[in-house]
């Protein structure tokens, strides 16, 4: 289980780093995939949280990188460490960085939850 998950997610990770959100959310999530970014209360269901991304990348005027740094898994988890870098319409350059674990399930992701903070 943890190679398959992990295969699954150098995917994803592959799609990520050419600026593939939503190609990602539409190719990997589960249909009652839960999102919590922090503490923040979980989005729940991909069609729910593919219209949050959209909204989100929306105010993106150029995407730079999303670099996975360090990578692994255990059981039905995945994790990794990246940096996120683009430019907003209204002239803001951000720089995230940010841990995300991620649980699996058939193949396909459950649960993710983030924890960030800028550079």
């Amino acid at each position: 289980m943890e190679s398959q998950n992990l295969d699954r997610l150098n995917g994803l990770l592959a799609l990520l780093a050419e600026g593939g959100f939503l190609e990602g959310m539409k190719t990997y999530f589960a249909d009652d995939v839960a999102i919590q970014e922090q503490d923040n209360p979980a989005r729940k269901g991909k069609a729910e949280c593919i219209a949050f991304e959209e909204k989100l990348l929306e105010g993106v005027a150029e995407f730079i990188q999303y670099t996975a740094h360090s990578i692994g898994a255990g059981g039905d988890k995945t994790f990794y460490e990246a940096t996120m870098e683009f430019k907003t319409k209204d002239g803001a350059h951000v720089v995230q960085n940010q841990v995300v674990v991620t649980t699996w399930k058939d193949g396909e992701i459950v649960f993710e939850r983030y924890y960030h903070g800028n550079a």
